[in-house]
């Protein structure tokens, strides 16, 4: 049996992001313990030219949301970005969440050949929707995810494998 559009993505995205809240919230919960203004670790990054956790939850959740419905033909909802706190983000977590939620497999049957028109970096990029899914959304998302548990890691949240991939 083949494995369906929906299953390589929604499924996926929900999945990494309910273990991403997990991350934050033990991130949270470290800052508090070791009395961190949790701004510390929201403006942190790993590089100077990287960017903060806050942003890199943004991106994620962007990818998340994005791919499933260019994937379907609908609109990609837009989000404010001006997350602030660990609860703005566990928030825009749910909301991507909630977005994930409305769509079925069907929804996402036949997209592997539907052409995903997106601009990146000041350019037109298209491609067919398995590839836009596999070598774009996916890399991308997996990217910000493992940085934003990076940055928490770095500095110095006792966090490990099983929480990345849990998130408990």
């Amino acid at each position: 049996m083949p494995i369906s559009m929906y299953d390589a993505s929604v499924a996926v995205f929900q999945a990494r992001l309910k273990a991403l809240g997990g991350v934050l919230a033990a991130g949270e919960q470290n800052a508090t313990e070791r009395k961190i203004d949790p701004s510390v670790f929201l403006n942190a990054r790993l590089a100077p030219d990287m960017f903060t956790l806050t942003r890199q939850v943004q991106i994620a959740t962007d990818h998340a949301k994005g791919a499933p419905s260019r994937l379907a033909g609908r609109e990609v909802p837009k989000f404010e970005d001006s997350e602030a706190s660990f609860a703005d983000l566990q928030a825009r977590i749910a909301k991507t969440l909630d977005h994930l939620a409305t769509f079925s497999a069907a929804d996402l049957e036949g997209s592997e050949e539907r052409t995903i028109n997106l601009k990146v970096g000041g350019r037109d990029m298209a491609m067919p929707g398995l590839q836009y899914l596999f070598n774009y959304a996916t890399p991308n998302f997996y990217f910000h995810v493992t940085t934003a548990y990076d940055i928490l890691r770095h500095n110095g949240a006792p966090l490990g494998k099983v929480l990345f991939i849990r998130g408990h």
